[in-house]
């Protein structure tokens, strides 16, 4: 059976995390979830058998792979005060539409079912929180991340990248932020559906 883990890093001696809410930004992806935790560390969860796609194999042998995913990524999700999750990118072109709507539906239920308050932030609000602008390209968002939280290391690992962002989304939003962000960047925290909690 194929390993899930593409990626995991911890911070290393001297890095600053602080202390605060435990926060997980979770990108969801069948071939590459990116995970990372306010305690430092990301990981990168997924389905990387190219001569066997995930979404090729018979019905099935998909669904053991695909709750393979959910229970792997569920599991490193753990128990945070909250997780903030990509939203759906309904207008993303490619396979396994069906597959990827039915992992985000069952993560976002695993974690209402434990009591685990979900921000959901949008792909564009995610690259507006990165780089102070709407859109951008992958690399722009990895060295966003590399500029202003260096603990977190993605070692250029675009998913993982992207949960560091969530992640630090959800630490602003819990007003205990990072790192000061500008205005133009913390406009994005204001646009994201956040749960009602007491902050």
């Amino acid at each position: 059976m194929i390993s899930l883990d593409i990626f995991q890093s911890q911070p290393e001696p001297g890095d600053e995390v602080p202390d605060g809410p435990r926060v997980i930004g979770v990108d969801l992806s069948l071939t590459a979830t990116g995970l990372a935790s306010s305690e430092g560390w990301c990981r990168v969860i997924g389905y990387t058998d190219k001569n066997n796609p995930i979404t090729k194999l018979p019905h099935a042998p998909r669904l053991v792979q695909m709750r393979r995913i959910l229970d792997a990524v569920t599991d490193a999700i753990g128990r945070p005060d909250l997780a903030v999750i990509e939203t759906a990118a309904l207008s993303r072109a490619g396979g396994g539409a069906h597959e990827r709507g039915w992992l985000w539906w069952r993560i976002y239920e695993r974690l209402t079912d434990a009591g685990i308050p979900i921000g959901l932030v949008s792909p564009n609000q995610r690259i507006l929180y990165a780089i102070g602008k709407g859109t951008g390209t992958k690399t722009a968002v990895v060295d966003g991340v590399a500029r202003r939280w260096p603990q977190w290391r993605t070692g250029g690992n675009d998913n993982a990248a992207d949960a560091v962002v969530l992640m630090a989304a959800g630490r602003d939003w819990l007003l205990a932020p990072i790192t000061d962000m500008p205005k133009t960047h913390r406009a994005a925290v204001e646009k994201a559906t956040w749960p009602e909690v007491t902050r």
